[in-house]
């Protein structure tokens, strides 16, 4: 039998919200409507999301306070839809924790494949994990399920959502080159296009949190027409502290 997700769908446009509203309930999921923050609250309070589909531009609190504040709290879907087409709302939606974003006027099948695509990451990654995954890297240690960086001194340095993402993916593949494509599929579930900097920006985030000097990097290596790769043969990998689970880990917060 076919599990029944709840999408939450947060725009303040009552028309607009009809329609996405009863194409996803044709769709066979549950659906609610919320036109602001405070409604958005109201109902997932009687019943948990699996995906939250919030308008950026929104009355009183906007859908990028929203989306931090549901970050913090748990690993729910996050879609941000927008009528902004700057790069730099692209970055910060993904920095602050949304997994996708789409832009006005959206295209409901385009939307349903990510909405697809989105869920079933979600409720992989509310399986139970063996152990915890440690990679170690020039001085630097990066734990995958806690999703923290601590430099050789101990200290922790802070990750946004994105830039985490990024570091896994780089650290998971040591000296294969990953596309600008490939790296964006991995952040945002997204289409990559030649205009799209996301990338770029989020590499330059990491290279400077990780004093990784951009003209001459020994962490995240440029290759030039092709993407970005990590120093071959710098990463060693570990598993330890069973029982942790990623629903009770992916609560720890990754402030932008």
């Amino acid at each position: 039998m076919r599990v029944q997700h709840h999408i939450v769908i947060v725009e303040d446009d009552p028309v607009t919200r009809a329609k996405l509203a009863g194409y996803f309930l044709a769709e066979g999921y549950k659906v609610s409507e919320a036109g602001d923050g405070e409604q958005m609250r109201a109902i997932m309070s009687r019943q948990p999301a699996d995906l939250l589909m919030i308008d950026i531009n929104l009355p009183g609190e906007d859908g990028l306070r929203l989306t931090r504040e549901q970050r913090e709290r748990s690993d729910v879907g996050i879609i941000l839809v927008t009528g902004r087409t700057d790069m730099v709302d692209r970055v910060v939606g993904l920095e602050i924790g949304a997994d996708d974003y789409v832009t006005k006027p959206v295209e409901h099948r385009e939307l349903l494949a990510r909405v697809k695509g989105l869920l079933r990451r979600v409720s992989k990654n509310r399986q139970p994990h063996a152990g915890l995954a440690v990679r170690h890297f020039h001085g630097w240690t990066l734990e995958v399920v806690r999703r923290t960086l601590q430099a050789g001194d101990g200290t922790f340095v802070e990750l946004t959502g994105a830039e985490f993402k990024l570091l896994a993916v780089l650290t998971a593949n040591p000296g294969q080159v990953l596309s600008r494509e490939r790296l964006l599929h991995e952040i945002s579930r997204r289409e990559w296009d030649a205009s799209d900097r996301t990338v770029d920006v989020l590499v330059r985030r990491v290279r400077r949190k990780l004093k990784d000097n951009p003209r001459t990097p020994r962490i995240i290596l440029t290759s030039h027409g092709e993407g970005y790769f990590f120093a071959p043969d710098a990463v060693q990998q570990s598993v330890a502290i069973p029982g942790f689970t990623s629903d009770t880990l992916d609560r720890t917060t990754l402030r932008a």
